[in-house]
């Protein structure tokens, strides 16, 4: 029996959906046509869907009462000014821009600040942020905290950026060559990490002192405000909307993937604080060519519409305790069956330490990878690497690179699955443990796109 309570949750269900169990051999079948990668399997032939938080919510009444309220005006649309009220509320900026979902935010605005021979620094950049940094033409410095790389290591806050050396390397490549700041709360490349209030602070004193936008990777801010509110001195009695708005007053801009903290199956935002902003206009040009009129920014009147339902959703507390909790939970049956992962757990979901799990297998042979097929061999249940078979290859030399984790993520769509599936995925996890020394290799690919390779990648077994 887990020590930790599972947190009820604070809604009912009003609808289902049937999902299928495949047999084991049926499971090796599939996963073996895809090629080894689980992007490639049919969202059927999965019993658990864990591979991504983006877009696989369920969406409550209101939302979908809201569906049939969205106004389907090409221009001006109702929808828009009332997603543009809830923005102003929550955050406080002064232009935001609807967009499809974050990566087309990414794309509309980093061209902007970044170019040929400049450098953008992070926390830590996830894999779509990198891939546009490096489109623009500039280079991806990460400067997390050097505990985050201790997954066994408890301590708050590992999502943090290590501001020393992000001043360091400020010092060595010139403030003029640095084009932007990124700060992504929570950190998914880290685990789902928080950042703190006091470290959004000071990261944004060292932007402000070299002249530096600031931006925020927002996909999971309601989760990092969570974690603020609850672990960070002086935030316990303040609620979660003025610890958002605090932490969004540090930052210049802002990107947001809102598929994740506000609850839609596509969405996305940008957000410019300085409404007299010069970048306004050509965030507004580049919208129009990528993504539509700058008043629906690529989204229908429906989805504007859930949307803004949505972020006051993500914010309510009881929904976020629940929403931890669920993540806590599992974390607690893995440390019954003394499964490492980057602890204490983060936001979205729990993010197992593979390379612990697979000692025997090394970085180029992808062990975080391996745990996903074994995954989906042992219960049907879908996951993703975190690790370098995600990072890839080094954009200069073309050389494999070595990330700092191997992560499997474990990633908890938002009121999808009960504690039942969480039992499930606890067992499996615990059944794989068990016979994880006779999986004596991994994975090489046989065929690979230039970027964001683990997308599309085909992989074979190593054998002996």
């Amino acid at each position: 029996m887990s020590a930790f309570k599972y947190i009820p949750e604070p809604f009912r269900i009003k609808s289902v959906e049937p999902l299928k169990i495949l047999t084991r051999e049926e499971r090796e079948a599939k996963i073996k046509e895809a090629h080894y990668n689980l992007f490639n399997l049919r969202s059927e032939d999965v019993y658990i869907d864990l591979l991504t938080d983006s877009g696989t919510a369920a969406m409550s009444s209101a939302q979908w009462a809201g569906v049939m309220q969205g106004d389907e005006s090409y221009a001006g649309a109702k929808s828009y000014y009332k997603l543009l009220d809830a923005c102003k509320d929550i955050f406080g900026y002064g232009y935001i821009q609807p967009v499809h979902q974050g990566r087309a935010g990414e794309k509309v605005l980093l061209p902007l600040l970044l170019e040929k021979g400049k450098f953008a620094i992070s926390n830590m950049f996830f894999d779509t942020t990198r891939a546009h940094v490096e489109l623009a033409g500039s280079r991806a410095i990460d400067c997390v905290v050097e505990i985050a790389k201790d997954p066994s290591k408890r301590a708050p806050f590992k999502g943090n950026m290590d501001v020393e050396r992000m001043e360091q390397a400020i010092l060595e490549h010139g403030a003029d060559k640095i084009g932007l700041v990124v700060m992504t709360i929570t950190n998914n490349a880290a685990g789902g990490q928080p950042v703190s209030m006091q470290n959004l602070r000071e990261v944004s004193q060292v932007c402000k002192k070299y002249g530096i936008p600031m931006s925020i990777d927002a996909a999971r801010y309601a989760e990092n405000a969570y974690f603020i509110q609850r672990d960070e001195a002086g935030y316990q009695n303040v609620p979660i909307k003025d610890i958002v708005r605090e932490m969004f007053s540090y930052a210049d801009m802002f990107t947001m993937s809102s598929k994740k903290d506000a609850i839609v199956n596509m969405g996305g935002l940008v957000g410019i604080k300085d409404p007299d902003s010069p970048l306004i206009l050509q965030l507004k040009a580049n919208c129009i060519v990528a993504e539509g009129f700058v008043t629906y920014g690529g989204l229908s009147g429906r989805e504007l519409e859930t949307l803004a339902i949505g972020l006051y959703e993500g914010v309510d507390e009881n929904y976020l305790r629940y929403r931890i909790g669920q993540a806590e939970y599992l974390a607690a049956k893995l440390d019954e069956a003394g499964i490492v992962y980057q602890a204490p757990v983060g936001g979205h979901g729990v993010f197992v330490d593979a390379a612990a799990l697979f000692p025997q297998i090394p970085y180029y042979e992808f062990p975080a990878q391996v745990l996903c097929v074994e995954l989906y061999k042992e219960a049907g249940i879908r996951t993703c690497d975190i690790g370098s078979y995600m990072l890839g290859n080094d954009p200069d030399t073309g050389k494999q690179l070595k990330a700092d984790f191997e992560f499997t993520r474990l990633a908890l769509p938002r009121r999808v699955y009960t504690q039942a599936h969480l039992d499930i995925v606890a067992d499996s996890l615990a059944a794989i443990k068990a016979r994880s020394a006779n999986i004596k290799h991994g994975y090489h690919i046989t065929w690979e796109p230039p970027i964001l390779r683990h997308f599309q990648a085909h992989l074979e077994p190593i054998s002996d």
